[in-house]
């Protein structure tokens, strides 16, 4: 059977972990947490990097930071992991869904307009298969209303739009190294990009448990205590010597991702030009980084059809989000605003293949052949 997903491994990951090990230091910012930081900060760049346990609690800190409560709105998509919407429910927050562009799947950044209120503090795109939203459009409105931005930007390592690097074009942005995103910190991590100056201050605080510990370590005060409100959002040096070896590899792990994928759209392009199939789309303005490959069926049955076929044939293909708003807690947490013309109907056709890593070309031609077989049967 070919596994849907293995999580990255470079070959130095060993290495870096004996030298946490050796250090002594194996609690949150030792050496290697300050070096992966450093890494954002230069690499993407943002103002400031701070690594987390998972992206789920770096979009936790940013709910937090913006002071969202009950009363307050944020607009999102419906078609995002739970964390999305999560972060701001545990903070009293209405989430507002808003439909698809059926073409990326992301937030239809020309409906969102029209759901801002008196109420609305936020919005929150996710970039779906690391293929970013229209961040000039949405960047705009927030402008103009007076909104925050926060990107989640969980599946976007080393993608961009218009030149600028997934995560650090909002206000805030989070980006994950779950198992199986395209780098991993040891099966969970996450970092919390802060591209807003007025945000790095209380951001260091709410991370250190609402303490101002860190200005402590600087010498800035005789001792520290509490100051605000926070929490436990620091990784140990183990997390994060792990994800210096799959940071200091990224590019080759990019490119091998996006090697398959490219595999995968030349053997299915002839069923998408006659129409049997839809394959990703990719806007002029964006450059993905190879994190999934997804087709999509005809509806729902023949999608149900495919992946027993796919199993049936030596592959583990799977769909993805069923959309948040159908689901008990987004009725209780949340409103749909406008008409669901896409978010449903396209959740519902689309089909996720395998792709990880080092998978062998072989693999991904199996994989190829597999559905091919479904359609010339079908």
């Amino acid at each position: 059977m070919i596994p849907f997903n293995k999580p990255a491994v470079v070959g130095t990951e060993m290495d870096h972990l004996a030298a946490a090990l050796a250090s002594d230091k194996l609690s949150g910012d030792g050496a290697y947490g300050k070096r992966c930081q450093r890494w954002f900060e230069t690499k993407l760049p943002c103002r400031h990097a701070m690594l987390t346990p998972s992206c789920t609690q770096a979009l936790e800190m940013a709910a937090i930071l913006l002071d969202i409560g009950p009363g307050d709105e944020v607009i999102m998509p419906s078609f995002t992991f739970v964390s999305t919407a999560n972060a701001f429910a545990l903070r009293g927050a209405r989430i507002v869904f808003v439909d698809i562009r059926p073409d990326t799947m992301n937030l239809d950044a020309d409906l969102v307009e029209a759901a801002v209120t008196s109420r609305t503090r936020a919005i929150v795109p996710m970039h779906y298969a690391g293929v970013a939203c229209d961040m000039a459009v949405l960047n705009d409105i927030a402008s103009r209303r007076g909104l925050a931005v926060v990107e989640d930007a969980a599946q976007g390592l080393m993608a961009s739009y218009k030149g600028q690097n997934q995560g650090t074009m909002g206000h805030l942005g989070a980006i994950s190294f779950h198992e199986t995103k395209n780098v991993t910190s040891g099966g969970e991590g996450g970092v919390l990009l802060v591209n807003d100056d007025r945000y790095l201050h209380r951001a260091e605080i709410i991370r250190e448990k609402g303490t101002n510990r860190g200005q402590f370590l600087r010498g800035m005060v005789d001792k520290y205590t509490w100051v605000d409100i926070g929490s436990s959002y620091l990784p140990s040096e183990l997390q994060a010597a792990y994800l210096w070896a799959q940071l200091e590899a990224v590019e080759i792990v990019t490119a091998d991702r996006t090697r398959t994928w490219n595999r995968y759209r030349e053997g299915l392009q002839d069923l998408a030009d006659s129409g049997r199939i839809g394959l990703p789309q990719i806007p002029a303005d964006c450059v993905h980084n190879g994190h999934l490959f997804h087709l999509k069926c005809r509806d729902l049955a023949e999608r149900t059809a495919l992946l027993a076929w796919l199993k049936q044939h030596g592959v583990m293909a799977v769909f993805h989000y069923v959309p948040l708003h159908t689901a008990p807690a987004g009725a209780l947490f949340g409103t749909f605003h406008g008409e669901d013309r896409h978010t449903t109907r396209e959740s519902e056709r689309l089909l996720r293949l395998p792709l990880w890593y080092g998978m062998p070309e072989a693999d991904a031609d199996q994989v190829v052949d597999a559905v091919r077989g479904f359609y010339q049967r079908h």
